[in-house]
């Protein structure tokens, strides 16, 4: 089962338990660390530093061309070299702190030798023992990125989700950080819908991954709008972080998109363009829990959509349906007549427990959307 995203912890200590060399005291953590003195250091440590500013050496044209990949792959091998060391002969901090000078000393003008950054060497080639998988995946994320997987993630493949997502919407380290604070990965593509049933089963697919549930809309605070148009108008007025939630693909058309028929009028709350599946997006929301007939309206909304808005070579409209709760076998059953795909996801505003499993969905939920409507945007028809 995929695991909560932890706090950052402490890079783990070497296994020797001898004081480190320093100038002056030592406040707590704080200290002016100096490497310990070549005489001091194994026998073999000469020879073993030599093999590794060798590898520096071979690899500075390669870094040059490739170098943020190259880079990784370079630290992933210093860093297999000195779990290797400590398994063999217990190589502990000073040697790390010493083997950090020899190496800033030998290559003055590159970066990353501090003690702190080659203790994340190690932890990371102890994260990822084989190189193939760290060359196919993570050696295409910046060395941040990467730092960032190893303090927040505690298992394999949460990493390995995260590194993917990274890679395919090109988020950066600190929409990384937000993605997992946010637990994503217990979301993503959890929506309750009817897509399997309403959409050929490569566009069901593609269209289920798209949506969450539930969906996070803490940038509206934690109390939670009461009324549908407090909700929609905060998450308008937080558009930018909205769209972060809903996902890469959603460009944003308009909020209460007046609909006549008849002698009629209508408002559809918000509509989206998805880019990728070149479909319309109908999104409803409730600041109360799922009922019976929600999806009738939404349904009336998509098939206008579709025969007045949508161009001929558009994908029909999907609909998502955002509450504040919902019970999963009413869901179903209101649904499972629906000949129009149609998603329903609950919204919050914040994570205060583990998800059950049944409930991780890929779209937004009632406290989430209702959260970041809340703002006042002075209101009034789109």
């Amino acid at each position: 089962m995929a695991s909560k995203p932890k706090k950052p912890a402490p890079i783990k200590a070497m296994t020797d338990h001898a004081p480190r060399a320093q100038r002056g005291r030592t406040d707590r953590s704080a200290m002016f660390p100096v490497a310990a003195q070549a005489s001091d250091m194994p026998a073999d440590y000469a020879a073993w530093l030599a093999e590794i500013k060798g590898r520096i050496h071979g690899e500075r044209l390669r870094l040059v061309l490739a170098s943020n990949s190259v880079m990784v792959l370079l630290y992933w091998d210093i860093g297999q070299r000195i779990l290797n060391k400590q398994a063999e002969q217990g190589y502990g901090t000073k040697v790390v702190d010493r083997l950090a000078a020899d190496l800033r000393d030998a290559f003055p003008d590159m970066r990353g030798f501090s003690p702190r950054n080659l203790k994340y060497m190690r932890a990371f080639a102890a994260a990822w023992p084989e190189r193939a998988l760290v060359q196919q995946t993570v050696a295409q994320l910046t060395w941040g990125q990467n730092i960032v997987l190893l303090e927040k993630l505690d298992q394999d493949q949460d990493r390995l989700w995260y590194a993917a997502r990274t890679l395919e919407h090109g988020w950066s380290r600190n929409i990384l950080s937000l993605q997992i604070e946010g637990q994503a990965h217990l979301r993503q593509g959890r929506a309750q819908t009817n897509f399997p049933a309403t959409l050929p089963t490569a566009e069901s697919d593609m269209a289920v991954q798209v949506f969450k549930d539930p969906y996070l809309f803490d940038f509206l605070g934690t109390d939670a709008p009461r009324r549908e148009a407090e909700l929609e108008r905060g998450l308008v007025a937080h558009i930018q972080k909205f769209l972060l939630e809903l996902g890469q693909g959603f460009a944003f058309v308009g909020r209460q998109v007046h609909l006549e028929i008849g002698d009629e009028d209508f408002y559809l709350d918000l509509l989206f363009y998805h880019l990728k599946l070149r479909r319309y997006v109908v999104i409803e929301l409730k600041a109360r829990k799922f009922e019976a007939g929600d999806g009738a309206q939404l349904g009336m909304y998509m098939t206008a959509v579709d025969r007045l808005l949508a161009h001929p070579d558009d994908k029909p409209t999907l609909g998502l349906l955002l509450v504040r709760e919902k019970n999963r076998v009413l869901v179903e059953y209101a649904l499972a007549g629906s000949t129009q795909p149609i998603s329903v996801a609950e919204w919050e505003t914040q994570l205060t427990r583990a998800l059950p499993q049944e409930l991780e969905g890929s779209l937004p939920t009632i406290e989430q959307i209702e959260a970041e409507l809340s703002g006042d945007l002075g209101g009034g028809d789109a």
